[in-house]
């Protein structure tokens, strides 16, 4: 008998691995053109490396139902019947959902899908707006389509249930205890990967140079799960650097201690008006100035020769709510937090706004789209903004794209506010155009093909917006005492970099321009190695204003300042500096790129931990 129960544990494995594979194949089915540069040999060894995760991931779902099956057959219990089938339902849609998410988001994301997707998931209008109507619809067949295959499955294996034979209730008793303990015993054994040392985790599944092959190889299960865990942060002190606190601080003296003043001034006058410009996915490497690319932003050229450009600059992480947190609060990013949806915390950091206050700056905040997404309207509302609006507040009769207004309008509208707002200000407008689904109006220059076109076609828009924006306000009256600031919230793959597991990929603009420019500055390029939360240390110092409130933050204009950006990638943390970079991946404990040689290595593993931990540190005590 017990034997028979164990085989029946054997098919609700083989079920799960056979779900598992079927969801890889539509996966590889959809995304077709993204294998294109790899051999099919190479495809196919994604199913045999996936073996040890996917039993590991089936033998979590499988105990519970295997539980439920023993006590039907033997009690014949129609209650325990239901709950083993219609736990299992309720497993095969769970996972169809991960597939079929994670099928639809890999072509704009290019990751496997993660627990961020419950931020998403909080205002669930914004996830089908921010998704094309194919995206939709392929989204809701992909669910059908797997919970339906693995029903079929499930119907072969399980069309007969073990003969039983005649057992009194001790025995029964003894049955159960028996195929429990057993099934328990080798569940635990395959979800650590066996009796070794150290439990497996997605490294064993990953066998190939190309991304996509690995997270094709990956269970989205176990994946998805072990990135909630760190969304959580019920696991992420695992996943801290193992230094001594005290050890860490002495390391990132250096980085602290160095001289703040000098006299290295770009600003004619130390209170102009301030214009932000926050400009959505706008990466390096899509910008024809900064990278390779041609013909793609030549009005962001022509201004960018003619202010101060940043050009060694990184987003502190992927998504925008935290790029916004950077850029005005000038705090770097935990691994898998969003400041701005834990208002407890992101309430006790301070915001350029609020510096500016005693000078008697209005100050305003305006975003095309919905502000509810990743609690951004929120954030600038607890920091003090004058004004915060969005989508809520344009005018009617517009026409629109899926997410938002058109640049074309934001910039119109960002206008109009301006003019009826006093003087000095703050104002920042938050540009949506370059976000899937990348819905914008044809315009000249929109000839870009291949897997990135979309998003290409939506920059070329939206800097042909940014040039009209720019010659409307040069006939404003507040035009002359102005600063403008372009930076982008976070990047984005394009024709040249496509993994968000790459340093390139973090790498954005910054740039300062307008009339209150000094001309010795006009034209000028600054290598510094830097990130978007260096923004308040930067502006605030050119403006007399202290920075002691954004410890985080540096001067990027200071000559001594020490030459660093730290980043986030998906589940890890990257760390630039003028020698080289590194990237380590927290679940895999691995570093993913390192260009740092001989001794620097060495060094520059530890400040990067150091840095990471006394950052952890901190958001902890927020």
């Amino acid at each position: 008998m017990i034997k028979r129960l164990m085989l029946m544990y054997l098919k609700l494995l083989l079920l799960w691995v056979a779900v598992f594979d079927f969801g890889r194949l539509l996966f590889l089915i959809h995304h077709a053109s993204k294998f294109k540069e790899v051999n099919w040999s190479e495809i196919l060894l994604a199913f045999w490396y996936s073996i040890r995760l996917d039993l590991a991931t089936a033998a979590g779902l499988a105990f519970l139902p295997f539980v439920f099956y023993v006590v039907s057959i033997l009690f014949r219990a129609k209650w325990s019947r239901r709950l083993f089938v219609g736990m299992l339902v309720l497993e095969f849609v769970f996972m169809a959902l991960i597939h079929a998410g994670e099928i639809n988001a890999y072509g704009e994301w290019n990751h496997k899908l993660t627990s961020r997707v419950f931020m998403h998931l909080s205002n669930p209008d914004e996830v089908f707006r921010s998704a094309d109507y194919s995206m939709t619809f392929w989204f809701f067949v992909y669910v059908l389509i797997e919970v339906l295959f693995s029903w079929r499955i499930f119907k072969l294996l399980f069309r007969k249930d073990v003969e039983i034979q005649l057992f009194n209730w001790i025995q029964k008793t003894t049955i159960i205890l028996v195929s429990t303990i057993t099934v328990a015993f080798f569940s635990i054994v395959l979800l650590r990967g066996g009796f070794q040392a150290i439990p497996i985790n997605i490294n064993s599944a990953i066998y190939s140079n190309h991304s996509t092959t690995n997270d094709l190889s990956i269970n989205s299960l176990y994946f998805f799960s072990k990135s909630y865990l760190l969304y959580n942060r019920s696991e992420i002190d695992e996943f801290m650097p193992q230094m001594d606190s005290g050890k860490a601080e002495q390391l990132l003296t250096p980085f602290r201690d160095f001289p703040r003043e000098h006299e290295r001034y770009f600003l004619k006058n130390k209170r102009p008006n301030i214009v932000f410009v926050v400009m959505e996915s706008w990466a390096a490497g899509a910008i024809s100035c900064m990278s390779p690319t041609e013909g793609s932003t030549p009005h962001f050229d022509q201004l960018a020769s003619t202010g101060l450009l940043f050009d060694s600059i990184f987003c502190t992480s992927h998504t925008s709510e935290i790029g916004n947190a950077s850029i005005f609060a000038g705090f770097p990013s935990v691994p898998e937090v969003s400041i701005s949806m834990q208002p407890e915390k992101s309430r006790k950091l301070r915001s350029l706004n609020q510096s500016l206050k005693k000078d008697n700056y209005f100050s305003s905040y305006l975003f095309s789209g919905d502000l509810k997404y990743g609690n951004i309207g929120g954030f600038f509302m607890d920091h003090g903004f004058d004004q915060v609006q969005d989508e809520s507040d344009f005018p009617d009769g517009l026409k629109r794209g899926k997410l938002n207004y058109y640049d074309a309008d934001l910039y119109d509208f960002f206008i109009q506010g301006i003019r009826k707002s006093p003087e000095p200000f703050m104002h920042c407008a938050f540009t949506g155009s370059t976000h899937s689904p990348f819905d914008v109006p044809k315009v000249p220059g929109q000839t870009w093909k291949g897997e990135e076109a979309a998003y290409m076609n939506s920059l070329v828009y939206a800097d042909r917006c940014l040039g009209d924006f720019i010659e409307q306000v040069k006939k404003e009256k507040w035009y002359k005492n102005t600063l403008f600031i372009f930076v982008a919230d976070h990047s984005h793959t394009t024709p040249t970099v496509n993994s968000p597991n790459a340093h390139a990929f973090y790498r954005i603009p910054l740039l300062f321009w307008g009339p209150v420019l000094e001309d010795s500055y006009r034209g000028k390029r600054i290598s510094t190695v830097g990130s978007q939360f260096d923004i308040p240390a930067t502006l605030l110092y050119q403006m007399g204003i202290s920075s002691e409130d954004y410890v985080w933050s540096k001067d990027l204009m200071n000559p001594e300042v020490p030459q660093f950006a730290f980043h986030n990638i998906i589940g890890g943390y990257g760390w630039v500096r003028p020698k080289g970079y590194l990237i380590y991946q927290m679940q895999m404990k691995k570093y993913l790129e390192d260009t740092f040689l001989g001794a620097d290595r060495q060094k520059e593993r530890e400040n990067c931990d150091a840095y990471m931990l006394k950052l952890y540190e901190y958001y902890k005590e927020l």
